[in-house]
This record gives structure tokens, C-alpha cells and sequence, in this order.
């Protein structure tokens, strides 16, 4: 059986190149590396190494055994995050997003635990299959061997004016009449964020971080904002009195700010999963 912690030296001195580095980078004395990379040799019973009087380097077959190494520590890595996380699965519910209106769904429990950052399409894949969420919001549905998607609902964009604004008193805008315009705007809104900026012409955006920063431009301006359908039922709006927000919401008309809003998880988490979609459902508004 090979050392793990031997295979750690032999790839960190792979991209190091010294005994001297690789002690550095593992926090331990040359002497240990160096009986650790004469061990290894032993145990694979083949040479890795190549010594001159000043000199140690990787024999091809060294190059090898390291790159073998790398990929044994990684499949490694990944095994005991899987199963740490698929033990937590157990415990609780995890929710991820790229989105974050439909957070705003997710009824009281407890047991549920929201992801902190929202994450790409990209990342929905391996962050399920891998146990890190347990589901995942987005407006993709994805359907493969190992996962499948809930249809939830539309999310809808829409943008609060100030009354005196040429469009407020319309039933619904287009984006192509907010142009030129200025919003203050949440930063981690998803696809909303590229959405706004590629299809308001000449806009200005002001980029918001905290909540509270933008709650207060709110209160003590007259830009306009984005929300949607979804977001209104968050308390971050709904704590707010009429006259704090003094805005008139009109939806926008383009066929892209009505977004479809998927649940996304693995196949082999439904039946756990069903009473929590059933009050996600019962929690969209009509």
C-alpha cells in the first residue's frame, strides 16, 4: 500500500523541482524528503529518481509515477468530499442557486441550509452529483442519467420607476425604453446582471454589494431598480412602507425577462425531496 502522504511529496517536489522547495511547501526538514522520495523508490520498485552531486531530478519514469500520483491524490479528494457531503445530505437539505429569486420560495425549515454564493450553469452538474447541494434552482432544465428538473414557475422581470417617469404609468415597458437610463442594481442577481447590461442600450448601472447600502439609495433617491415576481416576497422589499420605496412597478414586456424557473437535483434524492417541492410550488405566486 502506498504512503498518501509520500505521494503528496513526490507531486509537490514534481512542480517544485528541489528537496529544499518541496520541505518548504509541506512544512517539514529536507532529511524527511529526502527518506520519504528514497521510500517511495522502494515501494514502487523502480528508480524515479536521477542524483547528481548537487542535483535530484524525476527520471521519466519519476515524471510518470508523479503525474499517477496527482491523479490518485485528486479521486482521493474527491471520494472524501463526496462522502462528507453525502453524510450532511443526510442531516439536512442543501440549496444552491444561479438565481436568486426562488429563494424567496423556500418555506421554514430548519433542516435547510442555503448555499452563501450563487454558482454558474456550469458548476450544477458537479455540484450535485458530487452531494455539495442536494438541489439547485436555475432556469435550466437538465436532464441526464443522474439528474432530472421540476418546472417551478416564471420569474418575471420587472422595474420600479419613480412616478414622474415617462413609462410609469404604462402597463409594461421594454427594455429598449430604459435606454439611456440610470438603476441602482444588486450585484449577485445571476443571468439577470448580463441580461440588463446587453439589452438596455447606453444604461448606467450602479453595482451594489449590501443590502442595506442599497436599501438606503432607495429610500433617498429616485433611481429606478429592478425586481421580479419572486423577489417582492422577500423580506428585503416587503419590510419596507410604501412611501420608503415611492416607485410604481412595471413589468417588462421582452420575451427574456420571463424566465423559467427549474428545481435541479439527482434522481436518486426525488422521493426525499417531493415534500419540499410541493411547498416550493405552494410558496410561487400565482
Amino acid at each position: 500500500m502506498l504512503d498518501y502522504y509520500l505521494l503528496k511529496q513526490l507531486t509537490t517536489f514534481a512542480k517544485t523541482g528541489t528537496l529544499t522547495k518541496t520541505a518548504a511547501a509541506l512544512n517539514i526538514t529536507q532529511p524527511s524528503v529526502t527518506r520519504g522520495m528514497q521510500k517511495l523508490e522502494e515501494d514502487f520498485g523502480v528508480q524515479l529518481f536521477e542524483r547528481q552531486a548537487n542535483r535530484i531530478k524525476l527520471t521519466p519514469t519519476g515524471e510518470l509515477a508523479a503525474q499517477e500520483a496527482e491523479q490518485l491524490l485528486m479521486a482521493n479528494q474527491a471520494m472524501l468530499t463526496k462522502i462528507q457531503n453525502f453524510d450532511r445530505g443526510q442531516h439536512a437539505t442543501t440549496i444552491g442557486a444561479t438565481i436568486p429569486g426562488p429563494l424567496t420560495l423556500l418555506p421554514i425549515n430548519n433542516n435547510l441550509k442555503v448555499a452563501e454564493t450563487f454558482i454558474t450553469t456550469d458548476q450544477i452538474d458537479s455540484t450535485l452529483t458530487s452531494d455539495q447541494y442536494t438541489a439547485v434552482f436555475s432556469d435550466q432544465e437538465i436532464m441526464t442519467t443522474d439528474i432530472e428538473s421540476q418546472f417551478i414557475g416564471y420569474e418575471q422581470l420587472q422595474v420600479n420607476l419613480d412616478q414622474f417617469t415617462t413609462f410609469a404609468s404604462q402597463a409594461t415597458v421594454a427594455f429598449h425604453d430604459l435606454s439611456g437610463m440610470s438603476f441602482v442594481v444588486m450585484r449577485a442577481i445571476g443571468p439577470w446582471s448580463d441580461m440588463i447590461k446587453t439589452d438596455i442600450p447606453n444604461a448606467q448601472f450602479m453595482y451594489q454589494d449590501d443590502r442595506a447600502a442599497f436599501i438606503e439609495i432607495i429610500k433617498h433617491s429616485s433611481l429606478p431598480f429592478f425586481t421580479t415576481n419572486l423577489s417582492q416576497k422577500d423580506t428585503f422589499f416587503s419590510d419596507l412602507s410604501p412611501h420608503q420605496i415611492d416607485r410604481i412597478t412595471v413589468p417588462i414586456s421582452d420575451e427574456q425577462a420571463k424566465m423559467p424557473i427549474y428545481i435541479n437535483y439527482l434522481k436518486r434524492q426525488k422521493q426525499q425531496l417531493l415534500p419540499f417541492i410541493d411547498a416550493i410550488s405552494a410558496n410561487r405566486p400565482e
